[in-house]
């Protein structure tokens, strides 16, 4: 059978709002190691929306983060749509909702058998090992994984300074069985 998978670069617009709802966590957590951070980022053409509920003591500049994981990423050319210093930046983040802080926070609450801490929002994720690689992940996710980052290795450099970050791998694989 054939077993195909891809891999985004960087640059994709879900690689990129991914980095920067890290960067804003990193921000966060740096100062206030019990920052509570639920922020979410939508990139679209020059805009980027950063939206979520947020606890925490930190203090720092939302667009300064926002513009300096955009620029991480390589988004700096002239000729870029998308670029860190051009972006429109909308801030939707607010504080925690009072409703999420009692079912999270370990004290007693109206509505609350104990004092104990909960999980708060929870999602499912899927996923399997195999034997495929020394990694045990599938081989070509793997490998598409391994072109995209020499890509942006590449990319660094004076040789690849053509390329952009946003990109794409596929590999296939025929697999007897």
């Amino acid at each position: 059978f054939v077993f195909s998978s891809e891999s985004v670069g960087e640059g994709h617009p879900d690689k990129v709002a991914d980095y920067i709802s890290d960067s804003i966590l990193d921000a966060c957590l740096e100062q206030d190691p019990h920052s509570r951070v639920a922020c979410e980022t939508l990139v679209k053409s020059n805009c980027v929306t950063i939206a979520g509920e947020i606890t925490t003591s930190a203090k720092f500049d939302y667009e300064k983060v926002v513009r300096n994981a955009i620029r991480d990423i390589g988004y700096t050319n002239d000729d870029d749509v998308f670029h860190a210093d051009k972006v429109f930046i909308n801030n939707q983040i607010t504080s925690q909702s009072l409703d999420i802080s009692q079912g999270v926070n370990d004290s007693m609450a109206e509505g609350k058998k104990k004092a104990e801490q909960g999980a708060g929002d929870q999602g499912i994720i899927f996923g399997y090992a195999c034997n495929d690689t020394p990694e045990k992940m599938p081989a070509p996710i793997l490998f598409a994984h391994q072109l995209n980052r020499e890509m942006a290795k590449m990319r660094r450099t004076e040789e690849g300074s053509w390329m952009r970050p946003d990109c794409k791998s596929q590999v296939t694989v025929k697999k007897k069985g």
